[in-house]
């Protein structure tokens, strides 16, 4: 049995329409998450914002807000997700850093573990509920609160790779990298403050595309197709 952190974004869940929801993209995610959890595993799960919100492009709003509302975004992906997982027969929860009425519980470690004993799906919603943090700082912070075994970092890119390979037809992907070369090389794996926190920590990652059929369950039995993140 392993402990992994799922990271989806916002985008990824949107499908084509590159907003809101696509419900058969999160269906196909909800079937994945279910045998990996049958197999006995605990899966929680971070998602980005991204559908509803990217608040960095605008120079209207304070950043502070911006974020919030960042944060905001992704409580209501982590409630549409939930939801849809339940549909397929599994039990969930929500976990936000800061109070949301009856919509979310408090996150602390202790709450955490008593939900994964219980062989649920925990969501950590909210990201770190601080402005000038993103998702990506988000997912690494919880794996290593809640001693993951690793993150699983599924993107619209099959992996990691030296270059952007949609501006450069030659562009090498990594099979394997470890975190200190993320940092030196200035690889878009996750921000450099989430690397650097991963790096301290030692919290491993795989990089994989989610559109791949039964990608994420892959990147959990070892038949892996994408870049593996060593410490």
């Amino acid at each position: 049995m392993s402990r992994v952190l799922l990271k989806l974004s916002g985008e990824a869940l949107s499908g084509d329409k590159k907003t809101g929801f696509d419900e058969a993209t999160v269906l196909k995610v909800a079937g994945q998450v279910k045998k990996i959890v049958d197999m006995g595993n605990e899966v929680g799960i971070v998602i980005g914002g991204g559908n509803f919100w990217r608040g960095r492009s605008s120079e209207n709003i304070d950043r502070t807000k911006a974020d919030q509302i960042g944060m905001l975004a992704t409580i209501m992906n982590c409630i549409y997700v939930s939801e849809i997982m339940r549909s397929v027969g599994l039990m969930t929860a929500i976990l936000t850093p800061f109070e949301c009425g009856s919509f979310t519980k408090l996150f602390s470690k202790d709450r955490a573990n008593k939900y994964f004993s219980k062989g649920m799906v925990v969501f950590f919603a909210g990201g770190t509920g601080h402005p000038y943090f993103s998702t990506d700082t988000g997912v690494v912070l919880r794996a290593i609160e809640v001693e993951a075994d690793e993150i699983l970092l599924a993107k619209a890119i099959d992996g990691v790779y030296d270059s952007d390979p949609a501006k450069n037809p030659d562009a090498k992907r990594y099979d394997t990298l470890t975190l200190k070369e993320v940092i030196d090389n200035k690889l878009q794996v996750v921000d450099l403050t989430a690397s650097m926190l991963a790096f301290e920590n030692k919290m491993p990652m795989k990089v994989f595309a989610l559109q791949e059929e039964d990608s994420i369950i892959k990147a959990v039995s070892g038949s892996f197709n994408g870049t593996t993140v060593t410490v």
